[in-house]
């Protein structure tokens, strides 16, 4: 196996560090579809396919990717959360392909991984494609605010708990086969009913919740064609169940927005645009965030910093923060 990029512990034991710094990256669309058969592409994959050759490829530069991962290696975060769309079509080779680049990244403890919409373009064995990404994404051995049974068919691997110092990244799967033209997501019931107690108890733990999700759960946070289809059950477990930031991708854009939690709060809800976008539009730059979570006093404090794209480096990003916001 490479050497990581990112030198972070290869062990998820005890820890009980006060203050956690952690990245945030979606949408890499890091691998290619070429080199696909005719057979793997009879069905919607030819749709993402035919878009890549037409204008993805032009954006998603693996040169704006390597750069990303030179700079954060020198920011030097202790965690990496990534919401998903490693791949452009889901093929079990692109989803090789992607896990080749988490293990070049960083050990599997250092990563929490949800798939998106991308990573399930089309029926595939589960074990042949996204799960092979378990090692970064399933709850490991300090998920130990909540025992649950195993997850829906669809997503066996989520709701997903890990906890480094004050934080638990709670990870659930948006990432479903949707109808051709359409790039919506769910969570679905079995995950809802697991999400609920995981919140709860992550609360009751006295730790700083962090919900990775590929779509926003924001009802109307997106267009219909690409929405979370139960949006407003998820937005209603968080009202009743609270967290204290949610992030996710999907948009390609830097988005803001919020939802009501119980004690009257707004949870701030947080979207990137991709990571690997060559992409000079406003709010469209390759970018990823870093976030720091204090423990202190019987509460938290969030500060938040981004790393953007611009004349062909990442620098400190001094034109937005959605904490101001």
């Amino acid at each position: 196996m490479p050497e990581s990029a990112l030198k972070m512990s290869e062990s998820a034991g005890a820890d009980d560090r006060t203050e956690l710094t952690f990245a945030h990256i979606t949408d890499a669309h890091l691998t290619s579809p070429d080199g696909a058969s005719a057979g793997e592409l009879m069905n919607k994959r030819i749709l993402g396919a035919l878009s890549w050759r037409r204008r993805r490829r032009h954006i998603h530069r693996p040169s704006v990717l390597s750069a990303l991962v030179t700079d954060l290696a020198a920011q030097a975060p202790a965690h990496v959360a990534i919401t998903g769309d490693l791949t452009q079509i889901g093929l079990p080779m692109e989803c090789q392909a992607a896990r080749a680049w988490l293990d070049e990244l960083a050990p599997p403890a250092g990563v929490s991984l949800v798939p998106g919409n991308h990573d399930r373009y089309a029926r595939a064995a589960w074990a042949e494609t996204v799960g092979l990404w378990a090692p970064y994404a399933a709850t490991d051995a300090t998920g130990r605010v909540v025992t649950r049974d195993p997850g829906s068919p669809d997503a066996p691997e989520f709701p997903a708990v890990r906890v480094r110092g004050p934080v638990a990244f709670i990870g659930v799967s948006s990432s479903v086969v949707s109808p051709w033209f359409m790039a919506t997501g769910r969570v679905g019931a079995a995950q809802r009913g697991h999400l609920g107690r995981i919140l709860e108890r992550a609360g009751d733990a006295g730790l700083f919740r962090v919900l990775l999700i590929h779509h926003t759960p924001v009802p109307g946070g997106d267009k219909w064609r690409k929405r979370l289809t139960d949006a407003g059950d998820v937005a209603r477990l968080i009202g009743r169940h609270g967290a204290e930031l949610v992030l996710h991708g999907h948009t390609h854009r830097l988005q803001t927005s919020g939802l009501p939690g119980p004690d009257g709060r707004s949870v701030p809800v947080v979207g990137l645009s991709s990571a690997s976008a060559d992409d000079p539009r406003p709010g469209r730059e390759a970018r990823y965030s870093l976030w720091t979570v204090q423990h202190a006093d019987g509460g938290h404090r969030l500060t938040h910093r981004s790393r953007v794209f611009r004349d062909g480096l990442f620098a400190e990003g001094t034109d937005w923060n959605p904490l101001d916001q």
